[in-house]
C-alpha cells in the first residue's frame, strides 16, 4: 500500500465518518516529539560532550 492509495481511501470515506478516521489515524502519529527547548538542550549537551565538558557521577553527587 502506498500513501497515494491511503489518500484515495480517505477521499471516499463518508463525511459522517471523517472524525472517526481522523481519531484512528492520530493513533499512528508519534506523540513524543521534542519541544523546541528540549531540542536546544540536546544540542547543547552534544556540544558539551564533543568539547569534553563533562562531570563524573561522583562529581555530580559530591
Amino acid at each position: 500500500m502506498s500513501r497515494e492509495t491511503l489518500h484515495s481511501l480517505v477521499d471516499i470515506v463518508d463525511e459522517k465518518e471523517i472524525d472517526t478516521v481522523y481519531r484512528i489515524l492520530l493513533k499512528f502519529v508519534e506523540e513524543d516529539v521534542a519541544a523546541p527547548d528540549e531540542v536546544e538542550a540536546i544540542r547543547e549537551a552534544k556540544q558539551d560532550i564533543a568539547s569534553g565538558d563533562l562531570y563524573t557521577h561522583e562529581e555530580v553527587w559530591s
